[in-house]
């Protein structure tokens, strides 16, 4: 009897590198990892690939995609993969993780082809995983791939009637008490906050200032071209690139005369610039000013007043940052390294003051969408002293008569207006002598402002960040 012959097996086929994904991956681990910021990551790894291989504009703008838009929808994403998983996705290995969100993104939220988004994500888990594990990705994401992400997300989302928050934390791919804290901000019914969290999972223009003194928006469209320049919605300084436009290769851009600023933070900045004053306006403060873009543009504006700006940031480094950025400003400022709540200087001597206090971050959800996996309800706690040393010292360096701002990234109300109403009321501290100044008409043509007398700025509003700024006259 003739024994068949064993079949010959496959030669070992090495894993292909594609630079893409695997600068996408490395983003990703540094992101779980190092608690590190995507927006600070990626652009060194694209320069890296662009001076050491023949990476191209679109593979860039692929692995940006890939990133941001994984960060993005890492809720969503991590309730699919569950659904496709036979364990608690905590028995999953993070890396792993990251890869099938990936592949997820690739399948679910891109137009690369089924196959392909498959293949590609087999292929840089065998390189970053091994063959072994490879093949879990596989198996997972072959079952992802059966139905598009409307199908996905109708069976992994609770219904909206039984659990509110939960389908949209689900739906639009945030914690749920980050859900819940915004629906508190914003107030109203459905449809407002789901536009709110949608515009959170956008991604946001590239906005730019044009430094009063220094550079014009008429000369900002001229460098950038008809074609690649948008005047900016509000700001009377701001210009929106084009997308695909790269501030960097601009020489204004490069020289200081302009900058990449969030037009929230040039009307913030604005404001307290022109809020009313009577008597001296001589001397001006930004008492958080790192990493430096309103100081910059409050150092512009003064200039042309004849006002001097004293900067202060209590973190070396983000001091270094705000001296670079104001470097070049005609007008007399002057950059410290100093804590807000121990100052150095006088009291009672400054004209203006702006305190952009540290918080949570929870207005920038669209530049760094990994803050809403990184934050818990509990930091909360940490940043309210701060917030309220920080303003009353604002109080403390302030004439009588003059103005303060109270800014944050933030629409949290613990973070915003319960924080000012605590400091003028004196809970934790003395009572503070002051009155609310009504910061809406200080934002010409800026719709929805709400019922003042302090503003707060929305993504799905206004196209902004999220901005809160309170403005407030010491009168004792």
């Amino acid at each position: 009897m003739n024994q068949q012959a064993p079949r010959p097996s496959k030669p070992y086929r090495r894993p292909k590198k594609d630079p893409v994904r695997l600068i996408a991956f490395e983003v990703l681990r540094a992101v779980d990892e190092r608690d590190a910021y995507a927006n600070l990551v990626l652009p060194p790894l694209l320069k890296k690939a662009r001076e050491n291989s023949d990476f191209e504009a679109r593979d860039a703008a692929l692995a940006t995609e890939l990133v941001y838009g994984t960060l993005r929808r890492q809720g969503t994403y991590d309730a699919i993969i569950a659904a496709c998983v036979d364990r608690p996705l905590r028995e999953v290995d993070p890396p792993v993780l990251d890869v099938l969100a990936l592949g997820a993104h690739q399948l679910l939220g891109t137009r690369i082809p089924t196959h392909a988004a498959v293949s590609a994500s087999v292929e840089l888990a065998r390189v970053v995983l091994g063959d072994g594990r490879a093949k879990f990705v596989n198996a997972v994401l072959r079952k992802i791939s059966r139905d598009d992400l409307e199908t996905w997300v109708e069976r992994v989302a609770p219904p909206y009637d039984e659990d509110a928050e939960d389908h949209l934390a689900v739906v639009h791919s945030h914690p749920r008490w980050v859900v819940s804290a915004l629906w508190d901000a914003l107030g109203g019914g459905r449809a407002g906050i789901e536009n709110l969290l949608e515009a959170d999972n956008e991604r946001p223009e590239v906005t730019l200032v044009a430094r009063p003194g220094r550079a014009t928006t008429e000369e900002l469209m001229a460098e950038l071209g008809e074609d690649s320049g948008l005047p900016g919605r509000w700001s009377p300084y701001a210009v929106r690139l084009a997308e695909g436009g790269e501030p960097g290769a601009l020489e204004a851009v490069r020289d200081g005369r302009a900058g990449v600023q969030d037009e929230g933070s040039q009307l913030v900045a604005a404001a307290v610039a022109n809020a009313p004053l009577d008597g001296a306006d001589a001397r001006w403060l930004d008492g958080c000013a790192g990493p430096g873009g309103k100081a910059a543009l409050l150092a512009a504006l003064a200039a042309e007043r004849g006002a001097f700006l004293l900067a202060a940031e209590k973190q070396q480094h983000r001091a270094r940052l705000v001296e670079r950025t104001l470097a070049g400003n005609p007008g007399p400022y002057q950059v410290i390294t100093a804590d807000g709540t121990r100052p150095p200087w006088v009291p009672g001597v400054f004209d203006r003051v702006l305190v952009d206090v540290p918080c949570s971050g929870l207005g920038a959800l669209r530049r760094r969408p990994e803050a809403r996996w990184r934050r818990i309800p509990k930091d909360l706690d940490g940043f309210a002293p701060l917030q309220r040393a920080l303003l009353r010292e604002a109080f403390a360096a302030v004439r009588v008569g003059g103005i303060v701002g109270y800014a944050t990234c933030s629409p949290h109300l613990a973070e915003t207006r319960i924080v000012v109403e605590d400091v003028l009321k004196g809970r934790g501290g003395p009572a503070v002598e002051a009155e609310w100044v009504d910061a809406r008409p200080l934002m010409p043509g800026v719709p929805a402002l709400g019922d003042g007398p302090d503003v707060q700025l929305w993504p799905h509003l206004h196209g902004t960040d999220a901005m809160y700024l309170a403005l407030l006259r010491r009168t004792a």
